[in-house]
């Protein structure tokens, strides 16, 4: 996808100027997959619950203060035998449940990831071992909490043509991350909102009329020192130096992220909704990346989804990252909430700063 800058401030009139991105064919970037849906979704939460005021002894502030600021009750904490591929294998095994395949069948597997296993190899590449699926290409997608969108639509755009030359099959789109390894707990702008999880999906040919209709990604490098880690990598490499300044911490300009967020999800969601023929009013579930409870309280009042209905679950999960969209659409599935024909919006905001919204005509899934 090709990509092009814009300014903050020119909103424009949806599906012009405004939100940076790339377009490809009529109708903005299209439908990444035609005749592409979701087939099953998963989920795994580790079992350690933290509740605020185990977060707030730590970061010198009080339970009702996080609370009050964050929407946030509880987070999990992967134990310290779990890596991120732990919980990605769990998640994709509910999710091909879900669906009624197997790994085998797999023709593409894509984890969406900031807090991989290691530098290298790919966590996707250990989660397909696990899973047993030796015909699926794996690989690893950064894009922060942004993540599980990007992968989504990559992985949508892929399907049509499947490695080697075989038919298309499936594939495996997996959000996990394990923030608690890399949060300060004593800085109380970060370690309050973060939480761990993983949540997938499973993406095969769609019903008529179901499916992803089509999203659209931005990526906007000029604000990319909002939300970083500063070393472990080539520029900052590991040291004790590194080490002893608390540089592998994650780091976030909390004011410019809400900044961030106000300034561009509502343009992004009036554009992609715009750019495929629909009305604001069309959409039936909204589900944001699950950031912090009160600034999104605040972003759907201005984004005028009024009739859709907002699926939150930040309050019993934190902040999960590339895990956070999955983990709610799997929650609004297995209660139930999604009906065939529904049209959903999703939408990752996140690091880059990223931020992409894709739509989705509900078709069901086999359980």
């Amino acid at each position: 996808m090709t990509g092009k800058s814009g300014s903050p401030d020119d909103l424009g009139a949806p599906g012009g100027p405004g939100i940076p991105g790339g377009r490809g064919g009529p109708g903005g970037q299209g439908a990444p997959g035609a005749g592409i849906g979701i087939l099953g979704t998963g989920s795994y939460l580790p079992a350690d619950t933290v509740s605020n005021s185990v977060c707030a002894a730590r970061a010198g502030v009080s339970a009702e203060w996080i609370e009050r600021k964050t929407g946030i009750l509880e987070r999990r904490y992967a134990a310290d035998s779990e890596a991120t591929s732990d919980l990605a294998v769990e998640a994709a095994r509910a999710a091909l449940d879900a669906a009624g395949i197997t790994a085998a069948e797999l023709s593409w597997i894509v984890v969406a990831t900031s807090t991989p296993d290691c530098p290298q190899p790919a966590t996707a590449c250990l989660v397909q071992d696990r899973l047993g699926a030796p015909d699926a290409a794996a690989f690893d997608l950064n894009a922060v909490c942004s993540g599980f969108v990007f992968a989504l639509v990559a992985a949508a755009r892929l399907l049509p043509a499947a490695p080697g030359g075989r038919s298309a099959g499936y594939a495996l789109v997996i959000g996990a991350d394990i923030y608690s390894r890399i949060i300060d707990r004593t800085d109380r702008r970060t370690a309050i909102l973060f939480g761990d999880g993983a949540g997938a999906v499973v993406l095969g040919p769609a019903a008529d009329g179901s499916g992803v209709l089509g999203a659209h990604l931005a990526s906007r490098g000029d604000r990319h020192d909002l939300i970083h880690v500063a070393a472990g990598g080539s520029r900052l490499p590991a040291s004790e130096k590194t080490l002893a300044e608390g540089l592998h911490h994650f780091r976030m300009d909390g004011r410019g992220v809400r900044e961030f967020v106000m300034a561009e999800l509502p343009r992004a969601v009036r554009r992609v909704v715009a750019e495929h023929g629909l009305d604001l009013d069309d959409v039936d579930h909204f589900i944001p990346h699950q950031a912090n409870g009160v600034m999104l309280a605040e972003a759907v009042q201005r984004l005028g989804l009024d009739r859709a209905r907002t699926h939150l679950t930040v309050a019993r999960h934190g902040n999960t990252s590339a895990a956070s969209i999955p983990l709610a659409l799997d929650d609004a599935r297995r209660s139930g909430l999604l009906h065939e024909g529904d049209l959903l919006l999703l939408a990752g905001f996140g690091g880059g700063m990223s931020l992409g919204t894709v739509l989705v005509r509900w078709g069901g899934t086999a359980a």
